[in-house]
């Protein structure tokens, strides 16, 4: 599914709107180039889970744990991962397979550590559309959610 955004607002809003029907053991994926909306993304999926705390990309810390939502939520940037064991060090796999939530920035960085059943987001510029333009591809996203957006008419 490919949706299309004008602005950092709908870009959020897209975020929120799958962190509200998001579900216990889902992982995101999300790729895109330095200042594409990531983070923004992000915290628009936080404050759909509830999170009302500051939430920013976890680049030297690896992981971020927010609790304070409907569902736990690990925010993980492995840009800075030098090899997969200090993804081992950290505990990942409790993460990814616990109770929470997981959206991973960079994810392909670790593809060979994720397990089969993902969501993978890809945001991408394209500035003859205009510089706030995102084209936001989603694979892997149960139909139900697709039809849910779609009703709301977002695409």
């Amino acid at each position: 599914m490919i949706i299309e955004t004008q602005n950092a607002r709908e870009t959020r809003a897209l975020g929120e709107f799958l962190g509200k029907h998001a579900r216990p053991g889902q992982i995101y994926t999300m790729v895109g180039d330095l200042g594409v909306g990531k983070t923004v993304f992000t915290q628009g999926f936080a404050h759909g889970l509830g999170i009302e705390e500051p939430v920013n990309s976890p680049t030297f810390t690896i992981v971020q744990v927010y609790e304070e939502g409907r569902l736990p939520f690990y925010h993980f940037d492995v840009y800075r991962i030098g090899d997969l064991e200090e993804m081992e060090e950290i505990g990942y796999d409790d993460y990814f397979f616990g109770e929470g939530v997981c959206m991973i920035e960079w994810a392909d960085l670790i593809r060979e550590l994720l397990p089969d059943q993902i969501t993978a987001v890809k945001i991408e510029k394209d500035l003859e559309k205009g510089f706030d333009y995102r084209k936001i591809t989603l694979e892997g996203l149960d139909e139900d959610i697709e039809k849910l957006l779609e009703s709301e008419g977002i695409r």
